[in-house]
């Protein structure tokens, strides 16, 4: 039965790898691929849900901040390293590698989990705005798999793992928030 899953897996790998290669995404995916292109947006959104946002922008900007600084070490130090999946660019022989295939494990990939998290969390407090949150997540993992260095089920694990986190993280930062307000009413 896994193999019957690792063989879909596969093709579905190389269809976004290679079956659906062209010069434009091969110029765009690197670009989202890679988190420090990101690094002035992230800045300046968190800046703004600080500044601007209001009480929720507050509350969604820590949110944003603890979950990602307590979930991205876990999923990378003992997650990954618990499932051990090796990256499709250092298994497979015929892999298009358009970024560094990188050290780490594969499975489930970092890159979704954060994004799908931050999606998560976004969208509870913008709700208008999830789908824009949502395809950029999507993008960020798709992206993984076109340039060679995750399987679709890497990115599928990340994806959920970040969507039930967001939900965890969201739950915690309510309670949390009730109780702080429980504890000011009584001053």
């Amino acid at each position: 039965m896994l193999d019957y899953f690792y063989t879909i897996d596969l093709q579905i790998f190389r269809f976004c790898n290679t079956t659906i290669a062209n010069p434009i995404l091969d110029f765009l995916m690197p670009l989202v691929t890679d988190v420090k292109n990101f690094i002035p947006i992230y800045i300046l959104l968190f800046i703004w849900l600080l500044w601007k946002g209001g009480r929720a922008g507050r509350i969604c900007a820590v949110t944003l901040a603890v979950a990602v600084l307590i979930a991205d070490p876990i999923n990378s130090r003992i997650i990954k390293e618990f499932f051990g999946r090796i990256r499709p660019c250092s298994a497979l022989e015929d892999v298009r590698l358009l970024v560094p295939c990188g050290g780490g494990k594969s499975f489930p990939s970092t890159h979704a989990m954060n994004n799908f998290i931050a999606a998560y969390i976004l969208s509870h407090w913008y709700h208008r705005q999830r789908l824009i949150f949502y395809t950029i997540a999507a993008m960020v993992a798709f992206s993984r798999v076109y340039v060679g260095v995750h399987y679709p089920s890497d990115i599928l694990g990340g994806a959920l793992e970040g969507t039930l986190l967001g939900m965890v993280v969201v739950y915690g930062a309510g309670l949390v928030e009730r109780f702080i307000e429980r504890k000011y009413r009584k001053i």
